[in-house]
């Protein structure tokens, strides 16, 4: 048995244009076009090329975009009145403070000044919240795109055993959270779980998000399993040069899982595309109050 290839790609690029509709219609009946505003602070070479990314693709589907970039120098003072200035800005639906933010800086201060209804990254205690209590909230985005990945290969998910590799608040929990209101059984499993290879096994959907190159086995996979690898690791290859990988080893997993995610092309490319969902949501739930 080879696993079916699971295409972020294409999926994120059908997903893309169906917000685009979205975008013409709400321009078409509102006069409203949704803006989302980035904000980068220093100059990290992965979160750079990250941001150019956002702005490339939110421009193209016809969202305005707004991007600030500031010194890794900036005080929080000057930081968290950026922020200020964007929740108070009627053409802004959607701020995202790309992370990781320099060491003098909080995370967890800056994401909670972010107004909750601006918030397409999904961080916010309040979405949050409204995430682990099925609300109308913002989810964040890798996972969003995962669920959207989960869904094109089996619609009903209910009575499944979920098992998450990674606890982080950016991927794990929130990832976790989905599936339980997907009706699925759920483990997460971490750096202290015992047994980890076995209790892979048991798993009818199987989520990588530890960030260790290829650290699950293709035995670690239950015959038939969906395999959803967020991991993005570079690796040195046997000629010098380097490759991306996953949290899980491709190769071997293609011949035992019903269905996977390749590395790169996986949920990488939905990521992007769920923020953009997300901000014409924003954008939609703003001219209906």
């Amino acid at each position: 048995m080879t696993a079916t290839r699971i295409s972020g790609t294409a999926h994120a690029e059908s997903l893309r244009a169906e917000i685009g509709l979205g975008v013409a219609n709400l321009k078409a009946s509102h006069g409203v076009t949704p803006g989302l505003a980035v904000v980068l602070v220093g100059e990290d070479p992965a979160s750079q090329v990250y941001v150019r990314n956002k702005i490339k693709q939110t421009e193209a589907i016809g969202m305005r975009s707004i991007h600030h970039l500031l010194p890794a120098e900036t005080s929080a003072a000057e930081l968290l009145a950026v922020i200020d200035q964007l929740n108070t800005d009627p053409t802004i639906h959607g701020i995202l403070v790309q992370l990781p933010l320099p060491a003098h800086l909080d995370p967890t201060v800056v994401i909670e000044t972010i107004d909750p209804a601006k918030d397409v990254d999904g961080f916010h205690t309040h979405n949050v919240g409204l995430l682990w209590t099925e609300g109308a909230g913002f989810v964040p985005c890798t996972p969003l795109g995962c669920l959207h990945l989960l869904h094109s290969v089996r619609r009903d998910l209910a009575g499944l055993h979920a098992v998450v590799v990674g606890r982080s608040n950016i991927v794990g929990r929130p990832m976790a959270a989905l599936l339980l209101n997907a009706s699925c059984t759920v483990t997460i499993a971490h750096s202290k779980t015992q047994g980890l290879p076995d209790l892979c096994r048991s798993a009818d959907i199987l989520v990588a998000a530890v960030g260790r190159p290829q650290m699950i086995q293709g035995d670690w996979i239950k015959p038939g399993a969906i395999v959803l690898d967020v991991g993005i690791n570079r690796i040195q290859a046997p000629n010098g040069t380097t490759r991306l990988v996953g949290d899980v080893d491709f190769e071997a997993a293609l011949a035992i899982a019903g269905a996977i995610t390749p590395v790169p092309g996986g949920p990488g490319p939905m990521t992007i595309a769920c923020l953009l969902a997300n901000t014409l949501e924003a954008a939609k739930r703003s001219v209906s109050k």
